[in-house]
């Protein structure tokens, strides 16, 4: 495949950590090969792992290999990625994600409007052992994936979702990239990094958008563990915990506002839903699920207020960050 005429030129950031994934990392990669808009770079950066960085070194020749040049964590990863990438547009797909074909030419298509700073797109859950009957969709965000109360058709929103998003490049040289106090470290499952960045820059460009593409689909590997109370539990916890961080850089109004919405309207929905299965249809799992949905509501409340009484994480300053120069001789 080529790059499409008047589509802008995109490099693909994948981060790992992890050899134990390496069979997802490698369908990652190869989910991009196909792509019906090539992209410009495929880039994976490697997060303090020197042995995964010799293997994919020796392994895909075809593929920019890096190591995280910044603090540990996602954060780091994802802001090393963006300062190797040349193409006007930078996407980033998890290491345990595959694209569909057209994925990049979706959300390259939604750039043809200067106001558009972002675009993502929809993650669809690939469930290793099948969805459990008590996971509600309206609940799919503790696993990376979207989840049923988001648009159908492409509208503006105020953050897109890490597993598939883009930014135009000079918009994260603007704003500093990535805010490393915040995002995944290892297996320490906080976020709302894509959701900070995205706010920080759409403040700094009045007028501009986020945009939502649900039909550049990527489908995202959901391990048997997540699927757990015990697991759905953990994440909701650690989203009150990220998302009090976030409203503390940005304000509770900004950081908060689609959670008002999904709290007020979607979630009562689910639950309903999940009673009237139960009762009327003879299924039983729709109690579970109903009840799952109010023990994340819980949590990640609680999260939230545990979070409050933790300090702030402090903004990246809003200006470009040159890779270091050994970086770059690395790339070339």
């Amino acid at each position: 495949m080529s790059q499409i005429p008047g589509l802008p030129s995109v490099s693909v950031v994948i981060c790992s950590y992890a050899e134990e994934r390496w069979d997802l990392l490698i369908g990652a990669i190869d989910s991009l090969r196909p792509q019906t808009h090539r992209p410009q770079q495929t880039i994976v950066v490697v997060d303090y792992n020197v042995d995964l960085y010799k293997r994919l070194i020796f392994s895909v020749p075809d593929v920019v290999i890096v190591e995280n040049t910044g603090p540990k964590g996602l954060s780091g990863a994802r802001n090393t990625g963006a300062g190797v990438a040349n193409a006007e547009i930078v996407a980033f797909l998890d290491d345990d994600a595959e694209a569909d074909p057209d994925w990049l030419e979706r959300l390259a298509a939604m750039y043809d409007d200067d106001d558009v700073l972002a675009v993502g797109g929809s993650v669809q859950p690939a469930w290793d052992a099948g969805r459990p009957r008590y996971f509600a969709e309206e609940l799919d965000w503790i696993v990376g994936c979207t989840y049923h109360g988001l648009p159908k058709v492409a509208a503006e929103v105020r953050n897109v979702i890490g597993a598939n998003m883009s930014f135009r490049a000079d918009v994260l040289k603007r704003v500093g990239g990535f805010n490393p106090e915040l995002g995944r470290q290892d297996a320490q499952p906080l976020g709302c990094e894509e959701t900070e960045l995205c706010i920080r820059a759409v403040i700094g460009a009045p007028g501009s958008r986020v945009v939502y593409e649900p039909a550049a689909v990527v489908h995202h590997h959901v391990p048997r563990e997540r699927g757990t109370l015990k697991y759905m539990l953990a994440r909701s916890w650690s989203e009150g915990i990220s998302k009090a961080r976030v409203s503390r850089l940005v304000g509770h109004k900004r950081a908060l506002g689609p959670e008002r919405r999904y709290v007020r309207q979607v979630l009562p929905r689910a639950v309903f839903a999940g009673i009237r299965d139960a009762v009327r249809g003879g299924d039983l799992a729709g109690l579970g699920r109903s009840a799952a949905v109010m023990a994340v509501l819980a949590t990640t409340a609680l999260g939230y207020v545990r979070g409050r009484r933790l300090p702030p994480a402090p903004a990246p300053q809003e200006t470009s960050q040159p890779a270091p120069d050994d970086l770059w001789r690395e790339v070339q």
